[in-house]
């Protein structure tokens, strides 16, 4: 067969270009390329992670300045309501104050008016009494033909009552 010995006759030849091209890929690529982009691969896992500590690290700064912050303004929120509970305290105390006088005034004018009350009832029930003695003294005068006087009338008039 004429292929097979045209094969062994060229084997050896492209055996050699085959180790040659090898040879030059193994050196160029392997030894002068892959090196190269292994310490690029490297440096640039070494950034990322750089990049990841100190991202951590603001983090944790801003996490601790936050809490400082809520502190503050818990604080700050805390004095706003103990000055408004005070400034209640205080304006509570005032109207009180107030109110404590405005009641004894009311109560002095109502023990005034009950005083003038009393009077008036006072009066007008011996009014009452007066006139009932002297209607009471003429009846008995048209009914019973007595001369009876208010003054004796008023006793009878003071019990009916």
């Amino acid at each position: 067969m004429p292929q097979i010995e045209q094969l062994a006759a060229t084997y050896s030849s492209q055996i050699f270009w085959l180790l040659l091209i090898f040879g030059l890929v193994f050196f160029v690529i392997g030894k002068g390329m892959v090196p190269k982009v292994m310490d690029t691969v490297s440096l640039r896992d070494k950034q990322i992670s750089d990049d990841l500590a100190a991202a951590e690290a603001a983090r944790n700064k801003a996490d601790a300045e936050e809490a400082a912050w809520r502190e503050r303004e818990n604080a700050n929120r805390a004095e706003a309501q103990a000055l408004v509970a005070k400034a209640k305290a205080e304006a509570a105390a005032s109207t009180e104050k107030k109110l404590a006088a405005a009641q004894t005034g009311i109560d002095a004018k109502l023990a005034e008016a009950e005083a003038r009350i009393a009077d008036a009832r006072a009066s007008a029930a011996a009014e009452i009494e007066e006139v009932a003695s002297e209607a009471a003294a003429d009846i008995v005068k048209r009914l019973a033909g007595i001369e009876v006087s208010a003054a004796e009338a008023r006793p009878a008039v003071k019990e009916a009552m």
